[in-house]
């Protein structure tokens, strides 16, 4: 049983608080919140032991669970990997580039197992198409939230965008050659909308679109690839996937013919069965998984460096044509 503690018990922490109890390898000795009064209704709430401060939470556990503010993931993860324990952060994995780089580091001199949570790499729907992804020459990503206060400590690129970065370098996998970005503050001190083009060595091409401020709420991702179409839809999860081939296939009679010049090519339709998981807790299962197996985790440190250092070039260009404001 690998003792683990939660640091940050807002309302992400809330609730990974709750599903670290579902998970048989985890056993959650307690949890540290700034901010007692939380502290105290979670205590009542959940009946979850809160501890006076983080250096005393470390020391009672093997592992610790970072959901506190971003500015605060650096200085945790530090201490914690200073410690010789196993850590799990929420995304963005530092608040710069350079602070990540020095964690991931710091975490391959410990050896402890250190993940970082891009919760959407678990999400079912995108996990359902996953088998199915070859080679995607253009993807294009838009992912809208309504205004909440809660996540404007950091700009729109490193509180939404960031996931379909990682997303995008996991599925493509080759150095990337240009970043184009612009986005514009609106509503907070930071860029609350940003587009940014992603291109990569291998031709492949990214557009990505975040914002904060939309009227409606979408988390969707189309990649298309020499064979076909597949579309995620990780708010709703659901997910399709359309393909083209030379030859019809006899097993499915909704195959529709399509005259390419002297020849037929044929699309077919299909829904891929989306199982009903909780992303956050099948991320935290792997994290325990990984400590248990002493296996790398599924998302590394590494990862969560390079999707930040993605983020940074972003920020860095959308500063350049429109700086934020003071």
């Amino acid at each position: 049983m690998i003792k683990i503690g939660v640091i940050g018990a807002g309302h992400l922490g809330k609730i990974h608080i709750k599903l670290i109890r579902e998970i048989s390898q985890l056993q959650l000795v307690g949890f540290y919140d700034i901010d007692v009064q939380r502290a105290e209704l979670i205590q009542k709430e959940l009946g979850a032991l809160p501890f006076e401060s983080a250096e005393a939470l470390l020391q009672a556990v093997d592992a610790v669970d970072i959901v506190s503010p971003t500015s605060t993931h650096y200085p945790y993860a530090l201490m914690a990997l200073r410690q010789g324990k196993h850590v799990f952060v929420e995304k963005p994995l530092a608040s710069t580039a350079a602070e990540a780089a020095e964690l991931t580091e710091l975490a391959r001199e410990a050896g402890t197992t250190a993940m970082v949570g891009h919760v959407e790499r678990f999400n079912p729907a995108f996990l359902s198409v996953k088998r199915y992804l070859r080679n995607p020459m253009f993807i294009e990503a838009h992912r809208l939230a309504q205004f909440n206060p809660r996540g404007t400590d950091v700009p729109v690129v490193m509180d939404l965008m960031i996931h379909d970065i990682d997303l995008v370098r996991h599925v493509v996998a080759v150095p990337l050659k240009r970043i184009h970005a612009s986005g514009v503050a609106v509503l907070s001190a930071s860029p609350d909308i940003a587009n940014v083009r992603l291109e990569f060595n291998n031709g492949c091409v990214a557009n990505l679109t975040a914002s904060r401020i939309s009227l409606k709420q979408m988390r969707k991702m189309r990649l298309f690839q020499p064979d076909g179409y597949i579309s995620v839809d990780f708010l709703d999860k659901k997910s399709e996937i359309i393909r083209l081939s030379d030859h019809r296939d006899s097993a499915n009679p909704f195959a529709l013919e399509v005259p390419v010049g002297n020849h037929s090519r044929w699309l077919t339709f299909e829904r891929p069965t989306v199982l009903p998981l909780n992303a956050i807790k099948l991320e935290l299962e792997q994290f325990a998984q990984a400590i248990a197996n002493q296996s790398d985790p599924p998302v590394s440190f590494m990862d969560g460096l390079e999707a930040l250092q993605i983020a940074t070039e972003i920020m860095r260009q959308i500063e350049l044509v429109s700086p934020a404001r003071a």
